[in-house]
């Protein structure tokens, strides 16, 4: 017998292990079957499960279990990257405790000692992606600084600057003044900051006019070399082209022309830093200003600045300025100002934008063919709004750092010789050879970005650039499921090498899932206290649970409002597939071999048979179109409401009954639509259907995983599905209305109907079963008196209620009358609020959309009260 109660931390490592142990999640190179391939986005590998984590793996794994049924020969290929900063800087605050540093260490002392900490701690987040259920290739499983794709990183960066791709400039970056690194865009996170505008006055050369200008970074303006002015202005016409003093500096610096001024902001004259703001270096460049660094990597004030500010950090400089400006007459005034201002996402520093020499690599030219693949078709977002996301950025791009200060990483395969030539070759040997014999070299001490290495995944971990057999068969890949976060840092930045170097997009489709969000809409922060762990939520309510509840809420474009009473609802979910399972066995409800459903002769069992049927093309459909969430709820509505809640209460009856033909048929039909049940919810919920499978085959024909998904031949009864859902409209009818009426559960009703001809064949067939379930006293075709009755019409079949001895009619009118109308006050409320003008200005987004959902809760109470008014004819 199953156990009373399903204890998943008992099961699912078990479960897992014999997945594992089985071989059923390798990929088969040699099959002849059709390949279907997703390349897992490799989590960092200083990681830890979080919930965005939880929902993607989700979405990847169900699609992954489904091609698998389907008997595709599937690739998931797993693997972790090497996340530069994230894992120096896990490695340093080790250090540190024991007293020590990297630079105390030296280079390759610290590599080994980072190779180290990875081979003990980084695994951790392949463990919990095992405990998600994830059914990946681990046999496969690549790091992004394995030897195979180090090899796939230094021949693409030797063959893209030979081609003229890659190339070392001095351009400005976000400059990290605590790790001594430039950073990528996405590792900056810009903080709403209380601050001030400060008004400066620039003198004219030659007069005693000035020109006033704007900055909320009054340190900088000791690097100024113009301010700019809109061409059509002309308050400033008559200065274009003259000079002016640049304050506390006396250098000369030229009044430009520039539409980048805006003449409705501020005096519409603005101060130009082109080597410490990037819209400055783009206007810099247009008017051949000089580039000025003010700052060291500390971001420390240089000796390119008057002495008394040399030295100083950035901050106590801009307060010595002002107080100077102030002291000279230069200020004009000073004005409170809320702005963003750019930190490190790592060390929480105010990113620097700084000049430096760094590494670049044209991704404008590379994303070209990028932009024309999706164009054509070659590859589809899902939903197809993303592309416009994509083409934004690529049809706007800018050349990629991919250069970074640091030792954990690709070091770049660059060298230099005493004359500073630079010599770019996959290995010290070749550099060597194209620099000449005893010719000395130094190589580069940068590393690239973690998304250069990432940006091949796709194909270096399929064994590029040999010409193995897994890259010819498994790609391109047939799906990519990532956030929307990185369609710009990831996304295309595999298309573009993708399509450079294998001259094919690297995935035919890309999903974009939603971004999980609080109950409350919030998105989760460890500042605002509200972070949910899944693996908090899975130990307590079971995997299933959890993953079931993102499938059921990963509706496309649409993000994830979750709560930890969702996923304790869809525990229930599991918690009934259980007791289902268990009533069954109760019921000698067993798997026949070579059961055939189109044989059943019972209407209820042909019924089931087709309702099963249509609720697996439906699946298959979401399945095969991304639409997990209607999957989820197509699943969820069979297996709870049309199996568990219907179809076991009209056949307890003959389950029990004395004819013994009807009870065998009826046994084989619910044991095998119980077991297909299994196979459509396995790929969401695959723990619990496993070990039911195995209960009640003992793994006879091979794991549940295995299985095929299930694909009818059969012919649906229509006619069965029809009567039987006409049935349980009827009898969901009458409780609705027992209910709205606070008509007490135990009472029985008389009742009369007048049915179509078609209906009352099927209330003649079912009346037992009708009576019974909807608690009627009696149901005939005699009439009731009207005056005493509550008056039903469900699919032109009337029905009519006698109440006569249970309720007062007219109070009942009465109750909803009023009820009515305080819904009605109630929603005039809420929409006044959310008309204001002033309320939608101030209001927090949670708040507003907290608003617009009791609004529509409202709205749905009332047409129900206006319903029950109309059935009691008020």
């Amino acid at each position: 017998m199953l156990d009373k109660t399903y204890r998943a931390a008992d099961n699912e490592p078990g479960l897992y292990e014999a997945w594992e142990r089985s071989g059923a999640f390798a990929a088969h190179p040699d099959s002849t079957e059709q390949p279907f391939t997703i390349p897992m986005p490799p989590p960092n590998v200083t990681g830890s499960l979080h919930m965005g984590h939880a929902l993607s793996y989700t979405l990847q794994d169900i699609m992954i279990r489904y091609r698998r049924m389907q008997g595709r020969d599937v690739l998931w290929q797993a693997g972790t990257d090497h996340a530069g900063i994230a894992t120096q800087m896990v490695v340093e605050r080790e250090l540190a405790l024991e007293q020590s540093s990297r630079q105390e260490l030296g280079r390759d002392k610290f590599i080994e000692r980072v190779w180290q900490w990875k081979e003990q701690s980084g695994n951790t987040i392949a463990h919990q992606l095992r405990a998600l259920g994830a059914s990946a290739d681990w046999s496969r499983e690549r790091f992004t600084m394995d030897e195979g794709l180090s090899l796939a990183v230094r021949k693409v960066f030797v063959q893209l600057y030979r081609d003229g791709l890659i190339y070392r400039d001095k351009r400005l970056v976000n400059w990290d003044p605590l790790l001594h690194t430039g950073i990528s865009d996405l590792e900056v996170e810009n903080v709403e900051t209380r601050g001030s505008l400060w008004h400066i006055r620039y003198p004219i050369e030659g007069g005693g006019a000035y020109i006033v200008v704007a900055t909320t970074r009054p340190e900088t303006m000791l690097g100024d070399s113009g301010v700019a002015v809109h061409p059509r202005d002309e308050r400033y016409a008559h200065l274009v082209g003259k000079y002016l003093v640049l304050p506390l500096v006396g250098r000369r610096i030229p009044v430009v022309a520039d539409e980048f001024a805006d003449p409705t902001t501020g005096s519409g004259a603005v101060k130009i830093t082109p080597a410490h703001d990037f819209n400055d270096f783009e206007v810099g460049r247009r008017h051949n200003l000089p580039l000025i660094n003010i700052f060291d990597r500390d971001a420390r004030l240089n000796d390119e600045v008057p002495e008394p500010y040399r030295g100083l950090d950035r901050f106590d400089a801009r307060k010595k300025i002002v107080a100077d400006l102030e002291a000279l007459g230069l200020m004009e005034k000073i004005e409170p100002h809320t702005l963003t201002v750019p930190h490190g996402q790592r060390s929480d520093a105010v990113i620097e934008p700084w000049l430096s020499e760094q590494w670049f690599c044209d991704a404008e030219a590379l994303a070209r063919p990028a932009i024309a693949a999706v164009e054509q078709g070659d590859t589809l977002f899902v939903p197809r709004s993303w592309e416009n996301t994509y083409f934004e950025w690529m049809r706007n791009i800018q050349p990629w750092c991919i250069s970074r200060q640091l030792w954990w990483g690709h070091q770049i395969p660059a060298w230099y010789t005493p004359d500073g030539t630079i010599v770019v070759a996959e290995t010290a040997e070749e550099a060597q050879a194209q620099a000449g014999p005893g010719v000395p070299l130094r190589r580069d001490e940068d590393v690239l970005d973690t998304w250069f290495s990432s940006a091949l995944w796709p194909f270096s971990t399929l064994g590029w650039p040999g010409e193995t057999r897994e890259l010819k068969r498994y790609y391109p890949s047939d799906v990519l499921v990532t956030g929307f976060d990185i369609i710009f840092f990831w996304v295309a930045r595999m298309m573009m090498m993708g399509l450079h170097f294998m001259g094919r997009v690297p995935f035919r489709a890309v999903y974009i899932h939603a971004l999980v969000r609080d109950e409350r809409g919030q998105k989760m922060s460890k500042s605002k206290g509200n972070i949910i762990d899944p693996l908090v939520l899975t130990r307590k309510y079971g995997t299933d649970a959890l993953r079931f509840t993102l499938t059921a809420l990963a509706a496309q474009g649409r993000d994830i409002k979750l709560s930890e009473s969702r996923v304790e609802g869809y525990r229930n979910f599991v918690t009934k597939l259980w007791n289902a399972a268990r009533y069954a066995e109760m019921n000698d409800c067993k798997l026949v071999a070579d059961f055939d459903p189109a044989q059943s002769k019972m209407t209820v069992n042909r019924w089931i048979v087709g309702a099963l049927a249509e609720a697996a093309a439906k699946v298959t459909t979401a399945l095969d179109e991304f639409k997990f969430n209607d999957a989820a709820n197509e699943l969820y509505h069979f297996a709870w409401g049309t199996f568990c809640d219907w179809y076991v209460e009209f056949t307890k009856p003959i389950l029990t009954g004395a004819d013994e033909v009807a009870g065998a048929e009826t046994r084989a039909t619910a044991a095998w639509v119980l077991a297909q049940t299994a196979l459509l919810l396995h790929p969401i919920m695959p723990f619990v259907t496993e070990l039911l499978w195995k209960e009640w085959t003992g793994w006879k024909s091979g794991l549940l995983m295995v299985q095929k998904w299930p694909q009818y031949s059969f012919a649906v009864d229509h006619g069965a599905v029809a009567e039987l859902r006409w049935v349980v409209t009827l009898i969901t009818t009458i409780r609705e209305v027992r209910a709205e009426m606070n008509i007490p559960g135990a009472a029985e009703l008389p009742a009369a109907i007048n049915p179509l001809p078609e209906q009352a064949i099927w209330v003649a067939n079912h009346h037992e079963q009708i009576r019974r379930l909807a608690r009627l006293k009696t149901l005939d075709r005699a009439a009731i008196d009207p005056r005493n009755t509550i008056q039903i019409v469900v699919e032109k079949a009337e029905i009519f209620l006698d109440t006569a001895e249970i309720i007062d009619l007219g109070q009942e009118r009465a109750r909803h009358a009023k009820l009515k109308i305080a819904l009605e006050s109630e929603i005039a409320g809420i929409s006044a609020k959310l008309s204001n003008a002033q309320f939608l200005a101030k209001a927090k987004p949670e708040a507003i959309e907290e608003q617009r959902a009791r609004l529509v809760e409202k709205q749905l109470q009332l047409a129900g009260e206006n319903t029950a008014l109309g059935r009691l004819g008020g």
